[in-house]
């Protein structure tokens, strides 16, 4: 893989046998509806030279999976080749501390890494740069994935849209299974969150009901072991999936964009440090 990032690289990288049966349900969807899924091939099978320079614990993963495109929109990258630091990623610290998996010109999925290369949970990022929390870890996510994706593959099997339109209602489901329940705006109804009454009525999980978590001085909550610097502290290690924190409303001295933040426990307490 390519390294010219200085990824941390004492953690070691994620077992492949302890993903393979979610790969595997992957790479079945995708050969069952290869007219709908692109599967794009990890580092061992991919012919080209690639500039995607992802984190070594992931590794083993991406030499399976490149990522999934679903009626030739990107819904999974695990191969991302241009990283940026603006848009949904302004409050994020340094490239070597996330790894984009999803990614829209005003949203995001990243996955936490921490000081030592570990991955660890996954978070939405939406335009209001709320961090909303996906996943406990890759996965899990890989798996919530698998379960949006054979959902929204079901519903297209039904649907006699071709072209652009098909492509269109692909995006609608993927976000109706998937990313509209850590994407969307903590003021948003259902319907603007793009949940259908279906998917409302099984019980999903919306941004606009999602609990929030308080931003707080670092003597009130988080470990210990801060970064140097740190003002505020919110603390996901008990947090359901979809929790909320409100980066830009914290209550913190100056400018909250001038703020950056870092992770502690894999990805669960949320440290904000003056740039």
């Amino acid at each position: 893989m390519n390294s010219s990032l200085p990824w941390p690289t004492e953690a070691p990288a994620i077992p492949l046998l302890s993903v393979r049966p979610v790969l595997d349900r992957i790479a079945s969807l995708a050969r069952t509806h290869e007219q709908d899924v692109t599967l794009v091939p990890g580092f061992a099978t991919h012919e080209e030279e690639l500039a995607a320079d992802p984190p070594p614990a992931l590794e083993q993963i991406l030499d399976e999976l490149g990522g999934i495109e679903l009626c030739g929109h990107p819904v999974l990258n695990l191969l991302i080749e241009d990283r940026t630091d603006v848009g949904p990623y302004t409050l994020l610290g340094p490239a070597t501390t996330f790894y984009p998996l999803y990614e829209t010109p005003d949203a995001a999925v990243i996955l936490t890494i921490d000081d030592d290369g570990a991955p660890g949970a996954i978070y939405g990022i939406g335009e209001d740069l709320a961090l909303q929390l996906a996943a406990a870890d890759l996965p899990s996510y890989l798996e919530r994935f698998a379960d949006a994706l054979e959902a929204s593959l079901a519903a297209l099997g039904e649907a006699p849209e071709e072209g652009e339109a098909r492509t269109e209602l692909a995006e609608q489901l993927m976000d109706e299974h998937l990313f509209a329940a850590f994407l969307g705006e903590a003021d948003d109804d259902e319907d603007d969150a793009g949940v259908s009454p279906d998917a409302a009525d099984s019980g999903a999980v919306t941004s606009a009901e999602a609990t929030t978590v308080p931003v707080q001085s670092p003597s009130a909550a988080g470990p210990g072991d801060l970064p140097e610097g740190t003002i505020a502290v919110a603390d996901l290690r008990q947090a359901p999936l979809g929790a909320r924190v409100e980066l830009i409303d914290a209550d913190v001295p100056g400018d909250p964009l001038d703020l950056h933040v870092a992770w502690r426990e894999r990805g669960r307490v949320v440290a904000l440090l003056t740039a």
